[in-house]
């Protein structure tokens, strides 16, 4: 479903959100659409236009909301209750600048997790060179 306006996004299935935003089942790959219907029950914000043969269609807004409801939950540890009390006293114009706060903090989270690792393996390397 495409939006009547050149310059807007089009909306998106469930399961393209789902890919989006890594909602991946790790051992078997598929996507985990349910999560996002259950957030559906739970967060009032979250409404997909619902179309015949019960296809869900998000608009650019609403998949902002879904990206920071995953955010809250996934990311920051917070429960449904804590999410919900979060999205209601926030304005959605602030959403984007949470977002890509929480993008920036998970890129430098991972590269403080790859610097970790490197230097464990560079001192394993070490250990093993005194070995010899």
């Amino acid at each position: 479903m495409k939006s009547n306006k050149k310059n807007e996004e089009p909306y998106k299935t469930i399961g393209q959100v789902a890919k989006e935003l890594d909602l991946v089942n790790k051992d078997n790959g598929k996507l985990q659409t349910h999560t996002i219907r259950y957030w559906e029950t739970q967060f009032k914000q979250i409404k997909p236009i619902i179309l015949a043969g019960k296809r869900r269609y998000y608009s650019p807004e609403i998949i902002k909301i879904i990206k920071y409801t995953k955010f809250l939950l996934k990311d920051k540890g917070l429960t449904i209750i804590g999410a919900k009390n979060l999205l209601n006293n926030k304005k959605t114009h602030h959403l984007d600048e949470d977002v890509n706060l929480s993008i920036n903090s998970e890129n430098l989270n991972k590269n403080k997790i790859i610097k970790n690792k490197i230097l464990n393996i560079s001192r394993i390397i070490k250990k093993l060179k005194a070995i010899k």
